[in-house]
């Protein structure tokens, strides 16, 4: 069927509209002039005019009164004669559409830019600042460490692009964090896999990215996605990206290094890290704190620092030419770390300082170490105070309980055999079925412990009286990776305040160390006084601020 010219014209007319703001203005422009002009022609050719003035008007005077009728209905107010009346009636009826209606175009593309900044889709136009890719529970610790560790920045900025409305994501760091300094925290809207909505942090004048693993089944999917969406964009630069991605499996880690090869790719291997500092703190209590400490911005960090006074010194020279800072080690030139080296090792000229201090520019070298001294730092020792022990005790056997499992639970079991002393008891007590099976599939094998397994609910107080837990030196509570997390912290709330009834009554305590999800949960925890918590979200989120704004650790 053949369309009417009705038809043509919506048909036409709609194309109009839906080409925008700018097509709208111009065709109530096209309509103005249109009335203006045919207008002027009537009231010239007619040589309409008004009663007081005696002369008609020229096409040029009557389109500028016809002009002004139409901008201001009030100008026809003083028109007399019934002819010129008549036209300009019109001409101002006309004009009050044409008026309203591009009040109501402008209107409504105001409110289409207002939604467009709401939903912060807009670029970014920031260099040298940190980018956050992706959204989890971890990115408020980050941004409180990110903006610690900028206090002394003029002009310090974060973007976090996540997949989330950029209002919630706003009004969520408003609710949980202080923001601080001189720090701005600048959220946007998009998908960090798609290199198109990457753009929108402008990555490629970035400091550092922070790569965040989603809260799936499957986040190191997403991670390698994001870092390949990085380090292979059309648009990248020839100098390095220094990223910092957090993975989860094993597996994947291979395939994030050869991803990363041009790059600065750190990797944060979460399981591996919670891993040995849970079976090194159920070893020694506090150590947790420690490690909090060391990677945290509000106390003492860890620094990199070429000391060109020092080349040619050696390494015990080196520690005591700092009043402000604690010598750790030394970083040679091929990336090699040496903590605590020999002392007589000799500092090369590529060689960095591994320092703790304040801040970063608190490490330097004190005023006796820059004197004109040939030797500094050789202060005579009397070696024959130093006592050493002759009959050394011989380390006894140990027995350790771990009650629950996570991903994390096959590592701390190969971790604890390195420090045991042969014939020491491993028990293991969860609520999982299946894994002796997983500790074989992953290679696990034990030289120094014998290993029971036993299926069981490890908040059940019958469960841990026939356990006889006070027999053991050590227990490790870990939280289960199969529940969430409030749930799975409450279970382990539980069960710390069965262990510490039962520690309260044993003449000869064990150490508890404890693993928890969410670190809100640990103000409640501490009422069960165990010797150590460790917040395993939160000691990774620490790190990964630490690895972004130090690229050398």
């Amino acid at each position: 069927m053949k369309p009417t010219i009705r038809q043509r014209i919506r048909y036409h007319f709609d194309n109009l509209m839906s080409r925008g703001t700018p097509a709208m203005i111009g065709m109530l422009f096209v309509l103005s002039l249109a009335i203006v002009t045919i207008s002027g022609l009537i009231i010239s050719i007619f040589k309409f005019r008004q009663a007081q003035d005696p002369t008609p008007l020229p096409f040029g005077e009557a389109a500028w009164e016809s002009l002004m009728r139409t901008l201001d209905p009030g100008t026809m107010g003083q028109d007399t004669g019934s002819e010129f009346r008549f036209v300009m009636l019109f001409v101002t009826l006309g004009g009050i559409f044409i008026v309203s209606a591009l009040i109501g175009v402008l209107n409504n593309a105001i409110q289409n830019q207002m939604e467009r900044l709401r939903k912060g889709r807009s670029r970014v136009l920031e260099s040298n600042h940190t980018v956050v890719l992706g959204w989890s529970a971890q990115i408020f610790t980050i941004l409180d460490e990110l903006m610690t560790a900028n206090e002394n920045q003029p002009k310090a900025r974060i973007v976090v692009l996540a997949d989330r409305d950029k209002v919630e994501m706003e009004d969520e760091i408003r609710d949980r964090i202080r923001v601080r300094g001189k720090t701005r925290i600048i959220c946007r809207s998009g998908d960090p896999i798609d290199p198109n909505d990457l753009e929108i942090a402008s990555p490629h004048t970035s400091k550092s990215i922070i790569v965040l693993p989603p809260e799936n089944s499957d986040p190191d999917t997403d991670v390698i996605k994001t870092v390949l969406a990085i380090t292979n964009n059309p648009k990248r630069h020839e100098k390095q990206y220094h990223i910092v991605a957090q993975i989860r499996r094993p597996e994947n880690l291979p395939i994030l290094r050869m991803i990363g090869e041009r790059d600065n790719v750190q990797i944060v291997f979460t399981e591996e890290i919670i891993a040995r500092v849970v079976a090194q703190t159920s070893r020694q209590s506090g150590l947790s704190v420690v490690y909090t400490e060391l990677m945290n911005f509000s106390g003492d960090e860890i620094y990199f620092k070429y000391e060109p006074e020092l080349v040619g010194r050696t390494f015990g020279e080196s520690l005591l030419m700092y009043e402000d800072s604690c010598v750790l080690g030394l970083r040679k030139a091929d990336g090699t770390i040496l903590f605590s080296p020999p002392m007589d090792s000799l500092i090369e000229s590529d060689d960095k300082i591994i320092a703790l201090s304040e801040d970063d520019d608190t490490v330097q070298l004190s005023m006796y170490a820059t004197s004109l001294n040939p030797r500094p730092g050789l202060i005579p020792i009397n070696e024959q105070v130093i006592r050493s022990s002759r009959n050394p005790q011989k380390p006894r056997p140990e027995k350790c309980l771990i009650l629950g499992w996570n991903r994390s639970g096959s590592i701390i079991v190969r971790e604890l055999d390195n420090y045991v002393p042969r014939g020491s008891l491993l028990t293991i007590v969860a609520d999982i079925y299946g894994i002796e099976k997983q500790l074989k599939v992953q290679g696990i094998k034990l030289k120094n412990q014998k290993l029971v397994v036993k299926e069981g609910e490890t908040a059940d107080r019958a469960l841990l009286d026939q356990l006889k837990v006070d027999e053991y030196n050590h227990v490790i509570v870990l939280a289960y990776s199969t529940l969430e997390p409030q749930e799975a912290d409450a279970k382990t709330l539980v069960t710390l305040l069965h262990l510490r009834d039962m520690a309260g009554h044993d003449p000869t305590p064990f150490s508890i160390v404890s693993e928890m999800l969410d670190i809100r949960n640990r103000e409640l925890a501490e009422v069960t006084q165990v010797d150590d918590f460790i917040v395993s979200e939160h000691l990774v989120s620490l790190m990964l601020a630490q690895f972004s704004e130090n690229p050398d650790l």
